[in-house]
């Protein structure tokens, strides 16, 4: 099942619910505790020793439940001192939803695909029963549960003989629990321990809610890989799960995103053609320059046609790194895995030998959102998975995927512990790490070289008492983790690939990052990704990306558009129509960049004027790729576009429109514009020049009337602004067809004219 017969209406509207679902059901639960923004409240009266009041004499907790509830308090407490109690419990309830929401989309696709460890299932029943399997056998699968306490007997067998509704709800939700924490044995970083407190603000339902309604509104197929289905669902899942929050972010009007709101603002899941042009492009193409026989071409469906270099060198498959910096839930590593899988096998290793190997030599995933980390490291493992049937067992390699953590909580107390000859590497790197949830990839290391066995040994030298009355524990393990990001970081790869975050609305501090570290690329966060991804490649190496197009052509970006065509190669690019891309409100391109200088020329597709969104795009990509010979698809050598002013990435520029540019007349000795056209409405009268098709623009008019005469639409207009040399500030083309005459003929309801025709034009 290929991803476009997925039914991405029900996913996103299952999804939706889910989330809103989840939120509500755990400030129902942490009401009756007694918990909500408002505040906490003590106990009632009439709580005794053994049980416990905080809402009603009907809502009472006893044993474990009073100590989870103590500590739900201390972490509410806790946070509450960075902000307040309401931004503390709304944080903590988000915290809660989506992590049994990543926990219930995972053990659904381990279930369907038969990869629990115990063989049943948790959510589903395979007999036809109300109930799920879990339920019918578990004192067969004790074992894989954990066992079970006296208690937990009793409450089954209870179940079994009452068969009344309380019992069998509590059955399930302690059933569904153990084999949530049972998993933390073969996905410790999807399945962590789970905090006392998440497991009492969460109440699993398998006849109602969002366990039903998953098993009864999302295909079964869709999670299937034996299907057809893919493992990117939870990709999709993970997306739409966030609508909500992402339209409450990108929506507000002015001001900065803030730091905890950046995820939501930027994760766009990648559609999954994109993924595939992209990684066909940079390391399919990376391979067949270096194995030009190699059976792989056949199987790179969206490689656009070139001209393959071939490069002489005995480089082994295990040391090929591939690092996607801003994974998200993982689409991009997911089909590397795949493309990975087809190198293995023709070089004759087994399929278990070769998916071990792609975890832990060749592929590298960082991520800013631990949600999405935890996503990413879920999907990968089931990649291994698929093809190495002890990928899950206890102990085995897990991939190298990492989440951003700031270090700003690791104390000058324990920094003080490390041995010092490295205490000042640690403390730069702590300092770097500092904000490091919201900086993410970007963290410069200015060329500093670290020692990082010797770091790490320090790191793990300092001796923590077992009291740990300062958290040092917790301290040494979070700066080990930050050892490995900052390897990540420091090292190349040969090929570098992902959909980085769109961001310009940014707080004062990240502002201040960038304008320091990355003053020339900072009109927003994917031009820094462009910039700094294109010098995480090796030398030879390749760097792809999906963007908004904005960077080919607008001033803010002209640093960049300099940058590339001195100091890289843009090996290909894909410019989309407008409005292609249905997940976002931006214009997209993608792009894969060599890190070579070349007179190479380079591959391009324009595919703004095909409408319809992404199968379109697809399907006019696919078409060029069969038919290179056909109109939207351009060979050229990035070099011309240095002879337009402002450095454009104009590839379908005729050798007359270059001429034109190198030696032409200025437009501005042609056109007096002194005083302006208001046309009345801009957005329906006027492009940039680059919007629309050259063939339909008169760039050596002498006047307006002349218009009827030339049967051109698009003449050059000045929207004013600063003094620009050749073309002023010619940036912008106006409607000007059958001399002007639906801009003359745009009037109010009253039929008042709403242009002003007020142009001179030399004749």
């Amino acid at each position: 099942m290929k991803e476009e017969n997925m039914d991405k209406t029900a996913i996103k509207k299952f999804a939706i619910d889910a989330r809103q679902s989840l939120i509500e059901g755990i400030k129902l639960k942490a009401a009756s505790l007694g918990i909500s923004e408002a505040g906490i409240e003590g106990k009632l009266p009439i709580s005794t020793v053994e049980i416990e009041y905080y809402k009603d004499e009907q809502n009472g907790i006893t044993g474990q439940d009073i100590v989870k509830r103590q500590r739900l308090v201390a972490e509410l407490t806790q946070r509450a001192k960075k902000a307040d109690l309401a931004t503390a419990f709304h944080d903590l309830v988000e915290e809660v939803a989506y992590t049994w929401f990543n926990r219930i989309i995972a053990i659904r696709f381990m279930e369907v695909n038969n990869y629990l460890p115990s063989r049943t299932r948790v959510l589903s029943s395979t007999e036809n029963r109300n109930e799920p399997d879990i339920m019918v056998h578990a004192k067969e699968i004790a074992d894989q549960l954990g066992g079970f306490s006296p208690a937990e007997d009793d409450l089954i067998e209870r179940a079994l003989d009452t068969e009344q509704p309380v019992d069998m709800d509590a059955e399930y939700q302690m059933l569904f629990i153990k084999q949530a924490n049972a998993l933390n044995k073969n996905l410790p970083y999807l399945f962590e321990k789970t905090n006392d407190y998440a497991e009492l603000l969460f109440t699993p339902n398998y006849h109602d809610g969002v366990i039903r309604h998953l098993i009864t509104d999302v295909s079964e197929d869709d999670f299937n890989v034996a299907v057809g289905g893919q493992v990117e669902i939870i990709g999709w899942l993970y997306q739409y799960y966030n609508t909500v929050p992402h339209n409450q972010v990108v929506n507000i009007i002015g001001g900065p995103v803030k730091k905890n709101d950046i995820p939501a603002a930027t994760q766009l899941f990648t559609t999954d053609w994109v993924v595939k042009y992209m990684v066909d492009n940079s390391l399919g193409k990376y391979w067949l320059e270096r194995h030009p026989d190699s059976e792989l071409k056949s199987h790179l469906k969206f490689l656009l046609p070139s001209d393959i270099t071939v490069i002489n060198d005995d480089e082994s498959i295990e040391n090929l790194k591939i690092i996607d910096n801003a994974m998200g839930s993982g689409h991009v590593l997911v089909y590397a895995f795949d493309v990975l899988m087809q190198i293995y096998s023709e070089q004759g290793y087994s399929s278990r030998d070769a998916a071990t190997s792609i975890l832990k030599n060749n592929l590298f995933g960082l991520e800013i959102d631990k949600r999405a980390y935890q996503l990413a490291y879920f999907a990968l493992m089931m990649k291994a998975r698929e093809f190495n049937r002890r990928a899950l067992r206890e102990g085995s390699t897990g991939p190298n995927v990492f989440v951003f953590e700031d270090t700003d909580d690791i104390s000058s107390e324990f920094l003080d512990q490390v041995s010092p000859e490295n205490r000042d590497a640690l403390l730069d790197i702590v300092g770097r790490f500092s904000n490091a949830r919201e900086l993410g990839s970007i963290i410069t290391f200015e060329d500093q070289k670290y020692d990082f066995n010797k770091l790490r040994q320090a790191t793990a030298s300092v001796l923590i008492d077992d009291l740990d009355l300062f958290g040092f524990q917790e301290m040494q393990a979070k700066l080990l983790r930050a050892l490995t990001i900052t390897e990540t970081l420091c090292d190349t790869y040969n090929i570098v690939v992902t959909n980085p975050p769109y961001m310009n609305k940014m707080e004062p501090s990240l502002k201040k990052y960038v304008k320091k570290y990355y003053n020339n690329y900072s009109g927003d966060l994917f031009s820094i990704f462009i910039y700094n991804n294109s010098n995480l490649a090796k030398q030879g190496g390749y760097s792809a990306f999906m963007t908004p197009f904005v960077w080919m052509f607008i001033k803010t970006y002209e640093k960049l558009r300099e940058y590339l065509i001195e100091n890289k190669k843009i090996d290909s690019l894909i410019q989309m129509e407008y409005s292609a891309f249905e997940e976002a409100t931006v214009p997209i391109n993608t792009f894969v960049v060599k890190n070579v200088q070349s007179e190479d020329t380079g591959t391009y597709l324009k595919l703004s004027a095909f409408k319809g969104g992404m199968d379109v795009q697809k399907d006019k990509t696919l078409a060029a790729i069969s038919s290179p010979t056909t109109d939207y698809l351009y060979r050229t050598n990035q070099a011309n576009f240095a002879k337009i002013p402002g450095i454009p990435i104009a590839y379908w520029a005729s050798e007359n429109l270059l001429h034109d540019f190198e030696v032409g007349t200025r437009i501005d000795d042609l056109v007096d514009a002194k005083v302006g056209l208001q046309t009345g409405n801009n957005n329906q009268f006027l492009r940039l020049w680059y919007e629309v098709s050259t063939s339909k623009v008169n760039f050596h008019a002498t006047s307006i009337p002349n218009s009827v005469m030339s049967h051109k639409k698009w003449f050059p207009c000045n929207k004013g602004g600063a003094y620009r040399k050749w073309y002023g500030n010619y940036d912008y083309v106006v409607n000007w067809e059958n001399d002007g005459q639906k801009i003359r003929n745009f009037t109010w309801k009253n039929g008042k004219q709403r242009s002003v025709i007020r142009a001179c034009f030399k004749s």
